[in-house]
């Protein structure tokens, strides 16, 4: 009895269903009465007994399966292990079906690349598949290893420790327990993420091994496998023959040279890929081609011996993730159709038969922050990237995250699922279990992307009614002193420009004077020699007469 109440109680959401069956056995009791009771019955009265007895029938079945519906949601919220401590997970019956086990039996997808746009893909794929396998490159040469890598010797697993937590489903506990320094005066400066995987790496051996074991002691869904065990540089030959051996160096070069990357290759080029990558390039559904640093992070994976050519003989999905920006000193002005070419002059056509390439609106304001950083939005030049031989898919698949451009992890999942779908249709195997728990799973994160696209387009419609309110409350700003001192600030500026001209002026006449004094100095120069010349004779002439005039006065004299 207590077991009966409790089950009954409000909480459980289940009297609803109860007092629904009783409404419609009382209905149809009610209508199978009249029946009974009525002698005589007309059309219009026999269709209204029929309809009362249909609804009494119609609620008894939707209780009856309500009711069942509502008992296995208990089931799950006694049993899940993923409800917080204290609280009922909020599930459905769709729980039920999706439970660990189905997980496990979901498509197989490959991921290769590295950084933060590999993270991106894991998080919004780990909610259809636990059979997610990411395929990063282990090279850090050139980098400046953390103190906590060099007092442990550790490998660069940078990488490794992203995909780890992007496929946890703790993955903010898991990030601060990977990105944990301690604070102990014995273990300072020590990280305990290069702590746990460098102690696996001694127990096992083995790094490959020890991080497939460090998933499954962590519970991850899915598993990391480096491209390589070898060590690797990443290296770059620009257009001039300038050759960088250091991986962080090669924008710095880029920059100061003023060159483009010609190639990227790796050092030593026979290098052998680790253990399981091939196998599970082989045996995926879906394989998945970046985002991230073109040169540094997507190409390196494909450079490895053997795993671009077990790419090509795949009959799995093939898509390329492109960039959304441009990267500084690696991909600078790149269009989408360079990224590719990029991508096949490398490796070869065959690598991917799709390219999912964002053509949303992001908001200028954040555009800006990046062109700061030299970066910019990555041109869309659709027509020349599908020459390439490659199918274009066209979608929204930005976000703004943490005020920085990001790839939409749902939207790239929910993209990449349609495509197997689509695939199993043309198998014909949409009545398939497969196909049956993907396509539920797609449905209601389709209706939950399209929310998070409304509140993303408010979002952006604010921030840009923002930054109008702002550049219009400075142009008032502006407007207010202007109209103001218009008037003196014309005038000051007026009889500045009349001061300006007038001195033009005054100069040009002291010019003009001067060298109107000169010609007159020098005119009158020439007059007066002119004249003293003219003035000298005459004078002689009249000394000579009056010497002659007083010789004469004297020789009359002496008479």
């Amino acid at each position: 009895m207590k077991a009966l109440l409790e089950w009954i109680k409000s909480s459980e959401k289940v009297k609803r269903w109860i007092f629904l069956i009783m409404i419609g056995i009382a209905l149809a009791c009610y209508g199978f009465s009249l029946i009974l009771v009525t002698e005589e019955m007309e059309i219009r009265e026999l269709g209204k007994v029929i309809g009362i007895f249909v609804v009494g029938f119609v609620f008894i079945v939707l209780g009856i399966v309500f009711i069942q519906k509502r008992n296995l949601e208990i089931i799950i919220e006694a049993n899940d292990q993923d409800s917080e401590k204290g609280k009922k997970a909020k599930v459905n019956i769709k729980s039920l079906i999706f439970n660990r086990k189905v997980y496990d039996e979901g498509p197989k997808i490959v991921i290769i690349g590295g950084g933060q746009g590999l993270n991106t893909v894991i998080e919004g794929l780990r909610k259809y598949t636990n059979n997610i396998t990411a395929i990063v490159t282990m090279s850090d040469y050139g980098n400046i290893p953390t103190e906590s890598r060099k007092a442990l010797d550790a490998l660069p697993l940078e990488d490794i420790k992203g995909s780890i937590i992007a496929m946890s489903d703790k993955e903010d506990l898991m990030r601060e327990l990977m990105h944990l320094n301690f604070q102990n005066e014995r273990l300072r400066g020590l990280n305990f993420g290069d702590i746990y995987l460098t102690a696996m790496n001694e127990l096992y051996g083995n790094i490959s091994e020890a991080i497939q074991k460090s998933t499954e002691v962590l519970n991850i869904n899915g598993r990391v496998l480096p491209v390589t065990l070898d060590e690797i540089m990443i290296c770059a030959e620009l257009t001039d023959g300038t050759v960088v051996e250091k991986k962080d160096k090669i924008p710095e070069v880029v920059s100061e040279k003023v060159e483009v990357i010609n190639r990227i290759y790796i050092s030593p080029s026979n290098c052998k890929p680790a253990p399981g990558v091939i196998e599970a390039i082989q045996e995926a559904e879906a394989i998945i081609i970046g985002p991230g640093s073109l040169y540094t992070n997507v190409l390196p994976n494909l450079l490895v011996k053997k795993v671009s050519k077990a790419i090509k003989e795949s009959k799995a999905i093939k898509m390329y993730v492109s960039n959304i920006m441009t990267e500084f000193g690696q991909t600078d002005n790149y269009t989408l159709a360079e990224h590719i070419k990029a991508i096949q002059d490398h490796v070869g056509k065959g690598v991917f038969d799709y390219c999912l390439v964002d053509t949303g609106e992001v908001v200028p304001e954040y555009v800006r922050r990046y062109n700061k950083e030299g970066s910019e939005i990555v041109e869309a030049n659709i027509t020349q990237a599908a020459s390439l031989g490659v199918k274009i898919i066209q979608k929204n698949i930005s976000c703004i995250k943490n005020d920085r451009i990001r790839h939409n992890a749902n939207m790239i999942a929910s993209i990449v699922i349609e495509l197997i779908c689509n695939e199993l249709k043309f198998k014909d195997q949409q009545n398939g279990t497969e196909f049956l728990l993907l396509n539920s799973i797609l449905k209601e994160d389709k209706k939950n992307i399209k929310k998070e696209q409304k509140a993303e387009k408010k979002k952006k419609e604010i921030v840009k009614k923002a930054t109008e309110t702002v550049k219009a409350q400075k142009n008032k700003k502006k407007s207010k002193f202007s109209e103001k001192y218009k008037a003196r600030v014309e005038s000051i500026q007026n009889t500045e420009e009349k001061i300006k001209e007038n001195k033009k002026i005054a100069k040009e006449i002291e010019k003009l004077e001067k060298s109107k004094t000169k010609k007159k100095t020098a005119k009158k120069s020439k007059k007066d020699t002119k004249e003293k010349a003219e003035k000298k004779p005459k004078k002689d002439m009249k000394k000579k007469t009056e010497k002659k005039t007083k010789t004469d006065s004297k020789k009359k004299k002496e008479k």
